[in-house]
């Protein structure tokens, strides 16, 4: 007898019907009585205080019902508190409306309530206000001799500083036959999804609320809304079925939940508050990050010394940090190493995770050097990672839990074609095109928090299970919906997944490409132990063909066990459901990573990304025309699913090396471009021929379901190939992204 799998099926999104036809509802579209609307006026200088907000003319237009600064907000007991949420750097949070300090260009600084959202943006620019301004520093380039190490806190625990460095670098490096050293640089870039953030918040009474929020963790925003507001967490319900995108934007409470819940509270009315687009860029960035590498191999190839410096930048109230340079030593088993990373803080808001946080930053400096040394030693780029290849990680002297990257290697290039390529730079044209191909490695660590899932079934023979966790796109609504009806024994069909709702089971932020492993263990566990006590019941019926026997007598399948011993003898769910006289029989169960045992290992992903571009003799114009990205990250729930979230991250990787910065006018402190028409990311006639590859890799140890993750390691390889192929085609070396074409002519 056999059970149909539905893991490893590329089955569609089952939200996408309702995404396409408009029925999909977002924080902002929820259809509330008597809904007040809340605009944001933000500061337009970079630091300094408030001397006077002149509300007088925007108090005076009809339909406004309040305006709220720091003079007249409520008194608030998180401001005396030192974190406020899950993904929270050691620092101070951001506390809007305080008081009169300016801290950055962009801060919010009161909130217009009126009867229409039109009426109270109007109002918003009537306000005047009167500043003192005071000196600011907003360039990281002008401050590198004041980077300093960064505070451990929290936030440290999943993001490890650098390794200790060993051996005698310098005398390695001295000695090395071949050499190079690199500095390598971009500026800020910030998470542009196309849905705006937006929060609803409906006033149920005596201090009540259901919130709508555009977020990545709605169990995150119930915790802050609880700790600012003294609230109750279970008068707090915070929702978010649809998220129209994040990469990072979301893990944090952005500061308009923070002012539509006040205005709510103060009111007794709902409010919904919604950001414009230049407002998404007054929160959260990559941050500016300036790298040096100096690597060095010996006559054999093999590299021998690995020095990888950042100085990233910082606000003046939080200790935002990535893991940049910790990556090198973890690929490549170099016996000396110098590793050191750094922050600046400027008057800037704290940078905050960007999808691959660190990983394409790091990558990008390391695979461009160890390109440029594969050039200096007369070595195929590819043939020079396997020289250098490792079956442990030597930063930490660990093994691997799982490690497919040779293949990846491997069936990326025969895919890609690697072994036609010229050896030489310059060395193909397609008329006025110069011709290049370049690959890279990626890497990304695998996550392990805890998750709880509820899983119930009903005498109608549907299984529902639900999870607080978001989905912000992933496809985690399907994947869930696939475990859970392999881990149950029944048609996918008879599965609801319901999620991202506080009420629900608690799931950490979803981000970090842990959610399919973490939430997905939690729901592989919660139908275990239904099935457990379903079970228990059916043994306890009159009559049950199952009684006497042990759960390792039995097998579940196709909603129903049966003994192993005798297929005759079994009972549908269905049937122990209405023995049991309920609806429904229902378990609830947490997945706990067990920490001590996966210590032991080194959990990462891995990939490998070949790319061709072509560029343009006189002009300099790129244009990436092919690439292929294999990866090697354990089981893959839903190919489908996972196919688009490589792709997704490709495109990103085009749009980090070719077209992606924030442009900061450093005189002015603030960014300039803060809009889609002059913030440049690809559009459809940049993006032709990507491919994926999935390698075949087992690995029981990271989590239950041997799942690593896919949303980073996608872009954690892709734009540094795509510099290295730069360089293949016009034998020039660009270590400054986005590269432009200017940097080419």
């Amino acid at each position: 007898m056999k059970t149909s799998q539905e893991i490893g099926k590329p089955i569609n999104r089952l939200e996408g019907n309702l995404k396409v036809t408009g029925a999909a509802k977002y924080a902002g579209e929820y259809n509330v009585g008597d809904l007040s609307h809340g605009y944001i006026a933000n500061s337009t200088i970079t630091k300094g205080k408030i001397i006077e907000i002149d509300e007088s003319k925007a108090a005076a237009v009809p339909g406004v019902i309040t305006i709220i600064t720091h003079k007249n907000r409520t008194k608030l007991p998180w401001f005396d508190m030192l974190y406020a949420d899950m993904d929270a750097p050691p620092g101070t949070p951001f506390k809007p409306l305080y008081n009169e300090n300016i801290l950055y260009n962009g801060q919010p600084i009161a909130l217009v309530v009126a009867e229409t959202f039109e009426t109270a943006r109007y109002a918003a620019s009537l306000l005047a206000i009167t500043y003192e301004e005071e000196a600011f520093e907003t360039e990281l380039a002008a401050h590198l001799d004041e980077a300093r190490d960064p505070k451990k806190g929290m936030a440290t625990a999943i993001k490890p500083l650098p390794p200790t460095n060993k051996g005698d670098f310098e005398a390695a490096y001295k000695d090395a036959f071949a050499r190079y050293e690199g500095e390598f640089t971009h500026g800020a870039e910030h998470h542009n999804p196309l849905e705006l953030f937006a929060t609803t918040a409906v006033y149920e009474g005596k201090g009540k609320l259901t919130v709508y929020d555009k977020t990545q963790g709605t169990s995150n925003c119930q915790l802050y809304i609880a700790n600012v507001f003294s609230l109750h967490y279970n008068d707090v319900r915070v929702l978010s079925p649809f998220v129209g995108g994040g990469f990072g934007s979301g893990l944090r409470p952005q500061y308009q939940l923070f002012l539509c819940v006040m205005a709510s509270l103060m009111l007794k009315r709902n409010v919904r508050v919604t950001m414009d687009r230049t407002q998404m860029f007054s929160f959260g960035h990559r941050p500016q990050t300036i790298q040096k590498t100096k690597f060095g191999a010996n006559s054999e190839g093999i590299v021998t010394a690995l020095n990888h410096t950042a100085i990233a930048e910082t606000s003046q109230f939080e200790d935002y940090t990535e893991v940049v340079v910790n990556w090198g030593n973890m690929l490549y088993p170099a016996e000396n190493t110098s590793l050191d990373y750094k922050l600046v803080p400027l008057d800037v808001f704290t940078p905050m995770d960007m999808r691959a946080p660190g990983g394409s930053t790091g990558m990008h400096a390391i695979e461009a050097t160890m390109d440029a040394l594969s050039y200096e030693l007369n070595i195929d780029p590819m043939e020079f990672r396997l020289l250098n290849y490792s079956e442990v990680d030597a930063s930490e002297n660990k093994p691997y839990s799982s490690k497919e990257l040779k293949e990846c290697y491997k069936q990326g290039a025969e895919k890609f074609g690697w072994k036609n390529r010229a050896s030489k730079p310059r060395a193909t044209k397609r008329g006025n095109r110069l011709v290049g191909t370049g690959m890279s490695t990626g890497i990304w660590d695998v996550i392990a928090l805890p998750a709880k899932a509820k899983a119930k079934f009903s005498k109608d023979g549907k299984l529902k299970v639900t999870s607080a966790v978001t989905d912000i796109g992933t496809g985690t609504k399907t994947i869930m919906t696939q475990i859970a009806a392999d881990s149950f024994a029944v048609a996918i069909d008879d599965v609801t997944f319901d999620h991202g709702d506080s009420d629900m089971p608690m799931a950490p932020i979803q981000g970090g490409s842990y959610t399919t492993g973490v939430v997905g263990s939690a729901v592989k566990a919660a139908c275990k132990a239904l099935q457990k006590k379903v079970f228990k019941k059916a043994k306890n019926i009159s009559d049950s063909p199952l009684s006497g026997l042990k759960i390792t007598d039995v097998v579940f399948k196709n909603a129903a066990i049966y003994s192993k011993e005798d297929f005759s003898k079994f009972i549908n769910y269905k049937d122990i459901v209405v023995a049991d006289g309920k609806n429904w029989i229902a378990a609830s169960k947490s997945n706990i990573p067990n920490l001590l045992e996966l210590k032991k290992y080194t959990r990462a992903a891995h990939s490998a990304a070949f790319v061709e571009v072509e560029v343009d003799e006189e002009l300099g114009i790129v244009n990436v025309t092919r690439a292929v990205t294999a990866v090697a990250a354990g089981k893959i729930i839903n190919p489908k699913t996972a196919r688009s979230q490589i792709l997704g991250g490709m495109v990103w990787g085009i749009s980090k090396a070719l077209r992606e910065e924030s442009m900061t006018d450093h005189n002015l402190g603030k960014y300039m471009n803060t809009n889609l028409g002059e913030y440049h990311i690809p559009v459809h006639a940049d993006i032709h021929d990507l491919d994926v590859v999935f390698v075949d890799e087992k690995d029981d140890i990271i989590n239950e379901l041997g799942s690593k993750g896919v949303g980073e390691i996608g872009l954690a390889s892709m734009a540094p190939a795509i510099a290295n192929a730069i360089f293949h085609a016009t034998g020039k070396r660009i270590n400054k992204f986005p590269i432009h074409f200017d940097d080419l002519m």
